[in-house]
Order: C-alpha cells, then structure tokens, then sequence
C-alpha cells in the first residue's frame, strides 16, 4: 500500500492540497483532496479499500477499536519532500472518514514572509524574545496556527527549546518533541514535570484543551520559562475569556499572559499562495483588557487587518467576506 499512498500524497503535492480526504460510504470508497477550500476527487482503485486500515497502522492507532475517533500521526519521504502527516478517523454507523493533513508544506516560510506587516513583525519578534511568560496563538481549525508556532521557533537561536503534542504535528531536528501518549500514562501534565527537570528555556505546548493543560502552562510561566502554546478561539478577547472558561486563576493569568495572536488562512490574489492575516495583543493590551474588560480604543483588531490585507492586494474581498461580518 506504500506506493499507492506515495502516488496520492505526489498528487496532493502537485495540486497543492492541505488535506486528502478518504470516505466509505456504502461499502464504496472515494477519495478527494481540498485544494484551496474546494473538494477535487481522484479516481480510486480497487486496492484503495485497504488503504484506511494501512494508515491507522502508520499512524499507530488501534485498528482494533471502531467506536472511539482516533488521531495519529507520521511521517514519510515523498519526491525528496520529508512530509508530516496527521491522519484522523471517524467511524459512525454508515460512513467511515479519515483526513489525512500535510502539515509542513510551509514550514520553510521565515518569519518575513510569513507575516506581511512590518509592525507585526516588530511586535511577534518582540514576544518571542522575552524569557519568560505565556504567549497564546489562537484561531479557528486550519487557520495555520501550528506552522505559525514552528516557523517562529525555528527562527530562535542558542535556546533549549522542548515541544509537548498531541500529536506531533511537525517533525524538525531543532529542538526537543515529545509526543503526548495516554497509553502508557504520558499526559501533558507528566511531559511538562519532565521538561522542566531538563532547564528548558522556551516550552511549547501543542494546544490547550483542558483545565490540567491550561494551569499546567500558567504553572510554567509562573516559573520563569517562556511558554508558548495554541488554542482554539475567534480572537484574541475570546482566548483570554476560553483560559478563564477552563478555571485558571484570573490574577495568575494576568500575570504571566505577555502575547496573544489570532489568525486567519486565505488564498491569495495569486491563487497559488497562502496568506495569514493576524490580530497581536501585546501585554500593554492585555493589561487594558483585564482593567476595563474592553481593549483600547487606539487597537487594531483582526478586521483591521484583513482590511489592510485587501487593500494591499494580499487578498481578495470575497475571500475574507465572512470574517468581515
């Protein structure tokens, strides 16, 4: 089955697709690739039946278990491209669906091109060289936020850096990954006692999911460390608001909160790239927001940006339409 995943993933590649979609519906599978937000199906082959249960196998997740969703991830060399690759399944009782995720397509991206305004470079460079404290990257699904974190910390130099996942989404020799597995009792809670016997000075955690992950990164930062970490919310406010949600201490978070960001993924006018649109709550922000429960009146929130990001001819109006409502 290894050729015949590498054929899909070199189609994938070609086709610039962020995601290869697997369906089985009616003892019939399909297989598509999301390709600039729209669906492109491929043509299946009769040995493609078995191609759900060799990546679970890939992806070590119990092919035995057909209830609980499963994600895993692995990676895999194709056309001299060293691929991450996160693959989901989801199991009901008609249809069962896997994704499977190229995660690093843009992990060579610095941070000059990654972000396109020279303020918010100023200010990203800024949070990521303070020595401690606790910086959230925040978005919705697929916004990009996990290569957001990489190609930032691929650009810091002479720092013992440690990553806790869930999974590892993005494989690099640069600094030290863990790979969260309950299997064996290696929780975020456990990874993070460990990486903090081993003098770390910037921890990232993968995503904050939980009440434990939560207090565990405030823990960190409280400590000293630079923590960096990702969480799933519409904008910067709405990140702070989501930490209390999960029962932080609210002085603890002021504290040690330094940075915020929250990001959006769109196609370019050039349809061939991708373009991040980003809002940056700096500590002076988050200062404001816990003293007035409002942000300054002087900010400059993410519609701000896409705005800015339309005017430039970064991105299209149409594009942006639903994040400018």
């Amino acid at each position: 089955m290894i050729n015949r995943l590498e054929e899909l993933l070199e189609l994938a590649l070609d086709a610039k697709a962020s995601d290869v979609h697997f369906t089985i519906k009616d003892e019939e599978m399909t297989i598509e690739l999301r390709v600039n937000d729209k669906m492109k199906s491929i043509p299946t082959k009769k040995e493609d039946s078995r191609l759900l249960r060799y990546l679970q196998y890939r992806a070590n997740l119990d092919i035995g278990d057909n209830i609980k969703p499963q994600t895993g991830s692995f990676h895999m060399f194709v056309n001299d491209h060293h691929l991450s690759l996160r693959f989901a399944l989801i199991k009901s009782l008609y249809i069962t669906s896997g994704v499977l995720r190229i995660l690093n397509r843009n992990l060579k991206l610095n941070i000059d091109h990654l972000i396109k305004f020279k303020e918010q470079k100023i200010q990203m460079k800024k949070m990521m060289n303070s020595r401690s404290g606790l910086i959230i990257f925040s978005g919705p699904t697929g916004s990009g936020k996990t290569t957001t974190l990489y190609t930032l910390l691929n650009g810091i130099c002479h720092k013992k850096i440690y990553t806790i996942e869930d999974p590892i989404e993005i494989y690099t020799h640069k600094f030290v990954q863990l790979q969260v597995n309950e299997g064996i009792n290696f929780t975020y809670d456990v990874g993070i006692k460990q990486v903090l016997r081993h003098d770390p000075d910037i921890i990232m955690i993968g995503e904050i999911r939980d009440e434990v992950a939560a207090n565990m990164a405030i823990r960190c930062a409280l400590t000293g460390h630079l923590v960096v970490t990702s969480l799933h919310a519409s904008s910067c406010s709405s990140a702070i608001q989501r930490m209390l949600e999960l029962n932080v201490n609210p002085t603890q978070l002021k504290d040690v909160l330094i940075g915020i960001t929250n990001q959006r993924l769109y196609s370019g006018i050039d349809a061939t790239k991708k373009i991040n649109v980003y809002e940056i709550m700096e500590r002076k922000d988050i200062e404001y927001y816990f003293e007035n429960q409002k942000l300054p009146d002087e900010y400059k929130n993410l519609q701000y940006y896409i705005q800015k990001s339309i005017h430039q001819k970064y991105i299209s109006v149409k594009k942006a339409k639903q994040d400018l409502s």
